[in-house]
């Protein structure tokens, strides 16, 4: 097999070469776009699962349908160490560019700007006497609009003026944030209370978010109004079907197939997840010699596949982790892969769980384990707990 023709792509936010499976996500969001173009009140959405799921390969998808509609859009991926601030200026600016040359006005363009410009200086955060990060905005910043340094109520001005701008052209603009989990508590208040405001006054724009599978607690603990402010979509696995379609569709293109065992040895490896099902159907065409690919092929090359799985995915993972922290998911592992109580999980290490709240806090806040529900966590990569029972304690 020609390893240039291997059509698959094993990469993190990597479009596949056939997104299968996600049909329905596609319909509700096509929905989401049509209903807030014509004036109606929509809920902006928010795309929760583990990682290796697809969740950033399906944001980078809705901002390719909005950019199709003619919206104005704008990407940010949160960090646990920065205000939204900046991120959100730069992607609001970014969603202006794209619909100033067909607006008609110039001059509301520039009034908006300057507003743009006012929230992204006004950054209590930074020290005195150092200069303010400042866009490349050639207007002098607002007065008055923006700039109070508290972020809900400047976000929701910013908000609602990108909309009005947005309105003059009879489309939207969409904000879509990756990793959402990971925004402060304090910017995840004025998200939801701006997202609040422009659904009560029908404004065309949204927020799109994506997080691992806690996101939801996390935006109801800032807001208790935040569930019906979001139309929320898990992201899991893949079923058979679809899991199929993923291989056989890229495969197809380059004129080769698989038997019925390959794809049933296939499934067994990769068990439905996006990311492995990739993984798995690269090294797979890499070492069948010719098509169609069989299930001897899929033995032969399933080592390989799992020993980058082993250093790419879950290694650089565990490498993060203190030796206090991977003795907590040691603890993990061996009660199962399915989330489990932290009591156990204190249990099985022999100390009081209070003692062991420093290092799961700082578990969940790298992203390696969340709290699936009060006193529960889990692993935030599917199959971690198997790799982890397979590495020495």
């Amino acid at each position: 097999m020609d390893p240039v023709r291997n059509p698959y792509a094993p990469g993190a936010g990597q479009r596949p070469p056939e997104l299968a499976g996600r049909d329905r996500e596609l319909q509700q969001f096509e929905v989401v776009l049509e209903r807030v173009a014509r004036g109606r009140p929509e809920r902006s959405m928010v795309l929760t699962g583990l990682r290796g799921v697809g969740k950033t390969v399906l944001l980078n998808t809705f901002k390719s349908m909005a950019m199709q509609r003619l919206w104005g859009t704008g990407k940010i991926e949160a960090r646990p160490d920065q205000s939204i601030r900046r991120p959100v200026a730069a992607a609001m600016h970014m969603a202006i560019r794209e619909l100033a040359p067909r607006h008609r006005a110039p001059e509301r363009i520039e009034e908006f700007l300057g507003v743009l410009k006012a929230f992204a200086m006004r950054d209590p955060a930074a020290a005195k006497g150092t200069s303010h990060w400042s866009p490349g905005i050639d207007v002098p910043a607002a007065r008055g609009r923006a700039d109070s340094g508290d972020l809900e109520i400047d976000l929701t001005e910013l908000f609602v003026d990108a909309a009005g701008v947005a309105t003059d052209l009879g489309v939207g603009i969409a904000l879509f944030i990756d990793e959402m989990q990971d925004v402060q508590a304090p910017d995840v208040s004025a998200l939801c209370a701006a997202c609040h405001e422009l659904s009560q006054s029908g404004g065309p724009l949204i927020v799109v978010g994506a997080g691992l599978p806690h996101l939801p607690s996390v935006l109801s603990a800032s807001k208790s109004y935040s569930e019906r402010l979001f139309r929320y979509a898990r992201i899991d696995r893949l079923d058979r079907d679809a899991a199929d379609l993923a291989l056989i569709v890229p495969a197809g293109r380059e004129d080769v197939e698989f038997t019925p065992d390959a794809l049933d040895a296939l499934y067994e490896a990769a068990d439905g997840y996006p990311y492995f099902v990739q993984a798995y159907g690269k090294v797979a065409w890499d070492f069948a010699p010719r098509s169609p690919i069989t299930a001897e092929d899929i033995k032969v090359s399933a080592p390989e596949a799992e020993e980058e799985l082993a250093v790419g995915f879950f290694g650089s993972r565990y490498e993060r982790a203190t030796p206090a922290e991977r003795d907590y998911m040691h603890a993990m592992a061996q009660l199962g892969d399915d989330p489990v109580p932290t009591a156990e999980v204190a249990e099985a290490l022999g100390r009081k769980p209070s003692s062991l709240s420093p290092a799961r806090d700082s578990l969940i806040k790298k992203g390696l384990i969340y709290s699936a529900e009060r006193g529960v966590i889990g692993f935030t990569v599917p199959h971690f707990g198997r790799f982890l029972r397979a590495q020495p304690v």
